[in-house]
């Protein structure tokens, strides 16, 4: 395993680890998502080095996503800490 998949696989299980129990009781696990509203932003957790994106139009999404939205505030600027990018949205292609 390469060092920057490494850091990635780490950090994937922090964030799991780091979703509340009231998150976790309201089903924001991360899960295939399929679709997210203009200007919604997420992580792709298979894709943590592209840090926070924002979702452009109505995006069609699949994968192992985590919306900002299936988080409390407390628990999203938590994970912000651990990722390894500045946590900048960027819009999707």
């Amino acid at each position: 395993m390469k060092a920057d998949e490494r850091i990635t696989h780490i950090t994937r299980q922090t964030i799991r680890e780091l979703l509340s129990d009231d998150d976790s009781s309201r089903g924001s696990a991360p899960a295939v998502v399929s679709h997210l509203s203009a200007g919604e932003e997420y992580l792709d957790l298979a894709h943590l080095e592209d840090g926070v994106r924002r979702a452009g139009g109505a995006s069609a999404l699949e994968g192992d996503m985590l919306p900002r939205k299936a988080v409390c505030k407390d628990t999203w600027a938590k994970i912000l800490v651990h990722l390894p990018v500045p946590a900048v949205p960027r819009p999707v292609r």
